[in-house]
């Protein structure tokens, strides 16, 4: 044990077994000081706490889909001859492997939901003030990952509705004027959706983004509790000073493996209730089913295209769909740099109502485009 008066987190020094577990860790990597500063960290407590913990629950989300997803990949084989069958095998055959694919595929879609949830309440609370500017723009390219993740493991069972919709989601990334043509035989391996498309959206899924989801949950992560939770216009100001909070060791936490264990319950409801389907092989050769539709988080740009003309003057009306969505995530990016009204008892009404349109719209066209 390190010198000083024991921590109140630190077990009773009665022999049992924990204290020397404890001891042995603290021993070589000062286990206590951590505690101690877990200990000494706050977090406001004010009308919009609740907001908090869709950060905790995003991570936990991933947690599973991280855990479920190296289970499956123990059956998975990432060709155009064998992944339809291995999912197959993995349903029908390995014992609880239909749970586990459907809560993997549950988590995936509950995962962007919460952190849908999470960014847009960050937006609203104008928590990317400085000095988060950083928080945001590590949490924003996570969520664009989280995107890339729930499109490329779509593809991965080959059926026949993931084939024909990669095949548009593709089309659409190469209709980007200039770089377009090319990124779609990148992301393609080719000019079309083949197995060799298969196997490279494969190693995007389980090896390219985790590795870079990885760093910059660690950078977020870090930065989080370097700068401690975000307060509400008007609240700012020192812990402790007429201001009420609540210990993050154990309360907060205590309070956020709860809700974990809420969503955990929840997933185990969906997988067992509403089991993921497979459907049928995908055939190449065929011509493609209709009524194809993307992922819901993919539904409000897709729908949007549809109704987007052919052409407007001498540009594609396709074309200019894309560059708007990408030009809006750009600014959505680097939203912290570009609000300078958010200071300290401050907010751009132009901003919330934004915020609160593009919440609306994309309800909107999702149950839109849901419903077509």
């Amino acid at each position: 044990m390190t010198g000083g008066q024991p921590s109140p987190s630190t077990p009773k020094k009665d022999g049992s077994i924990w204290f020397r577990a404890y001891t042995w860790i603290d021993e070589r990597v000062q286990l206590r000081t951590l505690v101690d500063f877990l200990g000494k960290k706050y977090v406001p407590v004010h009308s919009h706490s609740i907001w908090y913990y869709f950060g905790g629950v995003s991570l936990f989300l991933f947690i599973i889909q991280v855990l479920t997803g190296i289970l499956l990949l123990l059956y998975y084989k990432g060709s155009e001859e064998l992944a339809f069958e291995s999912i197959q095998f993995i349903m029908s055959k390995v014992e609880f492997g239909w749970l586990i694919r459907s809560i993997h595929s549950w988590a995936a879609n509950l995962f962007i939901l919460a952190a849908m949830i999470h960014m847009f309440s960050v937006f609203f609370e104008r928590a990317y003030r400085k000095p988060r500017e950083i928080t945001w723009v590590t949490g924003m390219l996570m969520f664009f990952l989280a995107l890339g993740f729930g499109f490329s493991g779509y593809l991965l069972p080959w059926n026949e509705l993931a084939f024909f919709a990669t095949k548009v989601g593709t089309d659409i990334a190469g209709a980007l004027p200039l770089i377009g043509e090319p990124l779609l035989v990148f992301l393609r391996s080719g000019e079309d959706v083949t197995g060799a498309t298969l196997t490279r959206f494969f190693g995007f899924h389980v090896a390219v983004f985790p590795g870079i989801f990885s760093v910059l949950l660690g950078i977020h992560l870090i930065l989080v509790q370097r700068q401690g939770m975000s307060e509400p216009f008007g609240e700012e100001g020192e812990y402790g000073k007429g201001k009420k909070t609540m210990p993050f060791f154990p309360n907060f936490l205590l309070r956020d493996l709860l809700l974990w264990l809420l969503v955990l319950n929840l997933i185990a409801l969906l997988a067992v209730f509403f089991p993921w389907e497979l459907g049928e092989k995908a055939d190449p050769l065929a011509s493609a089913p209709a009524g194809i539709k993307p992922e819901w988080y993919f539904m409000f740009m897709f729908q949007t295209l549809k109704y987007i003309p052919a052409h407007i003057g001498p540009f594609e009306g396709e074309q200019l769909g894309v560059l708007f969505f990408s030009a809006a995530g750009a600014l959505w990016l680097i939203i912290p740099f570009l609000d300078r009204k958010s200071k300290i008892g401050q907010k751009s009404r132009l901003l919330t109502y934004a915020g609160i349109f593009i919440v609306l719209y994309i309800i909107l066209f999702t149950i839109i485009g849901w419903m077509a």
